[in-house]
This record gives C-alpha cells, sequence and structure tokens, in this order.
C-alpha cells in the first residue's frame, strides 16, 4: 500500500477528488494534507477525512526557498509518503527539492501541455483561438510544470467561454484525471492517460 501525501494552497478541490478515491482495493492510501498556508480551506475538509493535516507557512521564511523547503520535507519524514501528489499548490519547489522525490512526484496542471506552462493558462488558450484545452497530470522536474506526462484530459473551447468558464469545465475533468493517473502511478505503471470532456 502506497502512502500518499497531497499539497495543497487553497480549497482542495482536486486534494479531495484524490482523497475521495483511495478506498477500498485502490493501491494507496492518504497520511498526510500538508498547506503552506493556515487559511487553506482544504485542510478542514481533508480533517473531516480524519486524514493528518500540517501548515508550512512560506512567509516567515522571507522569500528563503531553502529554508521553507527544508521545514516541507521535516513534514514529509514524519509522515515517511512513498508519493507526493501537488494539488494546487502554489509555490515553485527549487531543484533540491525536487530531486530528493524525483520520480514520485506527481502535479496538475490546467493546460495541455506543453503548451501554457505557468499561469492564466486558461487566458492564453482563448487568446490563441485554440478549439481545444484541458489538463495535464505529468511527474514533477526541477523545469517547471514539465517533466514525463502521465495524462490529459481535453475539453471544447466553447464560443463565449471566458477564463472562468473554461476553468470550470476543465476542473471536472481535473477531478476525473488526477485520481485515475494516481491509481496507475501507485501500480507501478506510467502509461498516458486520455480523457475526454
Amino acid at each position: 500500500m502506497k502512502r500518499v501525501a497531497i499539497f495543497i494552497s487553497g480549497g482542495g478541490s482536486n486534494m479531495v477528488s484524490l482523497v475521495d478515491s483511495m478506498t477500498g482495493d485502490h493501491p494507496a492510501r492518504p497520511v498526510l494534507v500538508l498547506a503552506n498556508s493556515a487559511d487553506a480551506g482544504g485542510l478542514a475538509k481533508a480533517a473531516e477525512r480524519n486524514i493528518a493535516t500540517a501548515v508550512v507557512d512560506h512567509r516567515p521564511f522571507n522569500g528563503d526557498r531553502e529554508a521553507f523547503q527544508a521545514a516541507l520535507q521535516a513534514e514529509l519524514v514524519k509522515a515517511a509518503p512513498d508519493i507526493l501528489c501537488l494539488a494546487g499548490f502554489m509555490r515553485v519547489l527549487t531543484a533540491s527539492f525536487v530531486q530528493k522525490w524525483q520520480g514520485r512526484m506527481l502535479n496538475i496542471h490546467p493546460s495541455l501541455l506543453p503548451k501554457y506552462r505557468g499561469l492564466h493558462t486558461h487566458a492564453r488558450a482563448l487568446e490563441a483561438g485554440d478549439a481545444l484545452h484541458g489538463c495535464t497530470v505529468h511527474e514533477v522536474t526541477p523545469e517547471l510544470d514539465d517533466g514525463p506526462i502521465l495524462g490529459q484530459a481535453t475539453v471544447p473551447v466553447r464560443p463565449g467561454d471566458t477564463p472562468d468558464t473554461l476553468a470550470a469545465r476543465v476542473l471536472v475533468q481535473e477531478h476525473r484525471l488526477y485520481p485515475a493517473v494516481l491509481h496507475r502511478f501507485a501500480t507501478g505503471k506510467r502509461e498516458m492517460i486520455r480523457l475526454q470532456g
């Protein structure tokens, strides 16, 4: 049984979809939800599900990312996870941290990578006139929003879409895709999953 730690920064909707999928004969179980802010709404949702939580607030570190990441690592040592899932974690992790967990850390990103790394993905897809948009789950490497792609889900871009309406439809697919990829990843499979919304 693989042990999973989930990093969040906000409401934790992807965390909830992951946690709620890890039941029955699933090959993994959640052992920690870690947030970089005590205000992250996902902490209460994790506690309701009887999952251990921790907070490592990035702000007191005054931009010292190595010290912040050392504090994250200290929490991970206590929880002893096998897999890390970044689920709306809005801090960029440095190469030194990523390399400790390389091959064991997943991220979900709201675009069809390699398109639109970074922020404002929905607006960028609309500005480009894309017919399809979506989300990607990938292994985390030191390069931002890079690494082997393990799954993608697509949604059509509709006339009149705004970044918000597009984001809402992509989020529905994120909640389908991330649990599906984690299930396969926990069994050692790396083949890419494709879903359509």
